[in-house]
């Protein structure tokens, strides 16, 4: 175990978060903080989780931005199990929780239904990564997932580098595997750029650069072709509020858990906006993954402090591939063979109006 680093400049600022709980709570754990002048992020090696996300405000006030618990126990159950936890190996839904390869068919962690979701029980948000490199402005972790893993084949090894630079996280992915597999990983940190528990997110102003997105059924598996943006309420291409049109007769899901098909992917550029008008507090995400999932929390449970978090309190921006890909040929493929490497980055730029 790494003897790690606590730069704890601003005590008050730390304070929601204990770190010894997270510390104590297991002889595996690991709790280290990465800071600049403008940014803390607080990560736990359980999950390769981001815990808390302090940024300042228009006034040059702090605040935690994301939502999550006090300590680590709490991680171990719903609805806590996702928020700020890396995902894979698949992030989002796969049909039936079943694909094939080669015609060969792997059947998965049936743990949504009847469906696949975000890798599986233990999927990689479930799982002990390892620290390997640290310093004061990025962490390195590591995991392996072993062949027939939640029941994908092929071992897996994942690299995954948090660096923080000025106001700027980035959250890179690389991985290996030993025969051809599937692989979607993503960040699921739940966001509230007023603080978690301060009220609901609906007012908050959303820009997503994307033109289409995927309609689902019932179940929230895509289904069929993309389908224009226009003439509907997931037309985030100019600034529009969250709830806009939440709560209308073609609100069938109360809120959002969608994804939208990104514009020109492949090279890293900014997809999505969001800004708050009381903290002033703005989120801009940089990405080259083809797809956008954009969920607004249906939960109520206790956060941080003990303060309540109810639905619509947090968003969520994931940068990912198309849900159930494995079974759509006609999606942008997953699949990574032996000798290859997976490759994935997502920037969060924090700041102001």
């Amino acid at each position: 175990m790494l003897n790690t680093p606590y730069y704890v400049e601003n005590q008050e600022m730390l304070n929601l978060v204990n770190a010894d709980k997270f510390k104590n709570a297991d002889s595996r754990s690991e709790f280290i903080t990465l800071n600049t002048d403008d940014v803390y992020v607080q990560i736990s090696n359980y999950g390769a989780r981001v815990v808390s996300l302090f940024t300042k405000d228009k006034s040059g006030n702090f605040e935690d931005i994301v939502l999550g618990c006090d300590q680590l126990i709490d991680y171990y159950i719903e609805p806590y199990i996702y928020m700020g936890a890396t995902i894979g190996r698949y992030a989002n839904r796969i049909s039936n929780a079943k694909f094939s390869i080669d015609d060969k068919d792997y059947f998965l962690d049936v743990n949504e239904g009847r469906n696949h979701l975000h890798g599986g029980f233990k999927g990689f948000h479930a799982v002990w990564w390892e620290l390997t490199n640290y310093s004061r402005s990025e962490c390195t972790m590591t995991h392996i997932s072993a062949d027939g893993d939640q029941g994908y084949p092929g071992k897996l090894v994942i690299e995954l580098k948090y660096r923080l630079v000025d106001n700027e996280l980035k959250v890179s992915y690389k991985a290996r595997t030993t025969e051809t597999t599937h692989v979607n990983l993503c960040h699921h940190s739940y966001f509230n750029l007023n603080g978690p528990g301060k009220g609901n997110v609906l007012s908050h102003k959303l820009t997503i650069d994307a033109d289409f997105y995927l309609p689902v059924d019932n179940c929230l598996i895509p289904y069929g072709k993309p389908e224009s943006v226009i003439d509907s309420r997931f037309d985030f291409r100019t600034k529009s509020t969250i709830g806009k049109c939440m709560g209308s007769e073609n609100d069938e899901f109360n809120g959002y858990d969608h994804s939208w098909v990104l514009n020109n992917p492949s090279i890293i550029k900014s997809v999505a906006r969001v800004e708050e008008v009381i903290s002033g507090r703005t989120l801009e995400v940089r990405t080259s993954e083809p797809a956008l999932h954009f969920y607004t929390a249906k939960i109520s449970c206790k956060g941080k402090s003990g303060v309540m978090y109810n639905d619509h309190s947090a968003f969520c921006l994931e940068t990912q591939h198309f849900p159930n890909s494995p079974n759509e040929s006609s999606y942008p493929s997953t699949l990574l063979h032996p000798g290859e490497e997976y490759s994935s980055s997502t920037i969060y730029r924090f700041g102001t109006v």
